[in-house]
């Protein structure tokens, strides 16, 4: 079963000066969040940015991700917490995206893991859409 989630935005004026206001309709779970470029830019100030949304959807996706491979595997991790730093370059776009997890998985060993954390940055579903994008991983076992 296919399953849609849906957000919008309104946006009011320019590029520059002008500003937005995003709502998640799907699960209204995080509410209205302000968006401008200068949020996207220059400084957050309170304010959501796409490049941040991005982040939010790539660090948990990979997390579930991790966690499947992991527990396929036979060894199901207690805890994964992971980041994921979305760089944009004005003019030029997203330019990288560089995930960061940190994982406890008891019984595993290093090279297991890695392999896990590798498979699951590739196959991600976010990763799979953001394929035109370079994503690199640093992945740490506790």
């Amino acid at each position: 079963m296919a399953a849609t989630r849906s957000a919008h935005t309104v946006w009011e004026g320019n590029l520059f000066k002008g500003s937005g206001v995003v709502t998640f309709d799907s699960s209204g779970s995080i509410g209205e969040q302000p968006v401008t470029w200068a949020s996207r830019a220059e400084e957050a100030n309170g304010k959501t940015s796409p490049e941040e949304l991005i982040a939010a959807a790539h660090s948990s996706c990979y997390s579930m991700a991790f966690s499947n491979i992991l527990d396929k595997a036979g060894n199901p991790p207690t805890r994964l917490v992971t980041s994921a730093d979305v760089t944009f370059v004005p003019g030029e776009g997203i330019t990288g995206i560089h995930l960061t997890v940190e994982a406890t998985v008891p019984g595993l060993d290093e090279a297991a893991f890695q392999s896990a954390a590798e498979d699951a940055k590739v196959n991600c579903p976010v990763s799979q859409a953001l394929k035109g994008t370079e994503i690199t991983l640093t992945a740490k076992l506790s």
